[in-house]
């Protein structure tokens, strides 16, 4: 059918300009990257990553800074420097950043890695639905016959 013949009711008219094109497959594999669940959970990690540390570099400045400061003396650590030959050397704002650094390593280990791991250990050891491939040590179903990492064939115990 070529497009100055008129259509027939109920067939599709190839010259419609308005009918659906399909979408690229690239445009939909990107669709399908972004939706997928680690993208969306990685957006969210980094969103609430930059507001806590937010709030961590703030505990810093305005708490430890100032006890640190009533302990040694220096009541603002960004003002600290020293001169040598002419070049002025400001290492009190990089000490901020190594204590607002350290803050920030020792909540997230004690906070969220200490006790994921613990809730993995404990996890591993509740799980008897698994057993660990003797080839490539990764976990597979008990029943299984065969590795579906490294395909090797596993021995069945009698």
């Amino acid at each position: 059918m070529s497009c100055r013949s008129p259509s027939t009711k109920g067939s599709a008219d190839p010259c419609d300009e308005t009918r659906r094109r399909p979408v690229p497959k690239l445009l939909t594999d990107f669709k399908q990257f972004l939706f997928r669940g680690n993208v969306v959970d990685l957006a969210v990690a980094v969103i609430i990553g930059t507001a806590f540390t937010a709030v961590v570099k703030a505990l810093v400045t305005d708490i430890i800074t100032p006890l640190v400061a009533a302990i040694f003396g220096a009541h603002d650590f960004e003002a600290l420097k020293f001169t040598i030959n002419g070049s002025t050397f400001s290492y009190g704002d990089l000490l901020n950043n190594v204590i607002t650094f350290v803050s920030i390593a020792a909540v997230v280990f004690f906070l969220i890695v200490a006790p994921i791991n613990a809730l993995m250990s404990r996890r591993a050891k509740e799980d008897p639905d698994t057993k660990e491939c003797p080839e490539c040590t990764s976990a597979i179903p008990i029943r299984a016959k065969r590795c579906p990492l490294c395909t090797s064939e596993l021995v069945t115990a009698a």
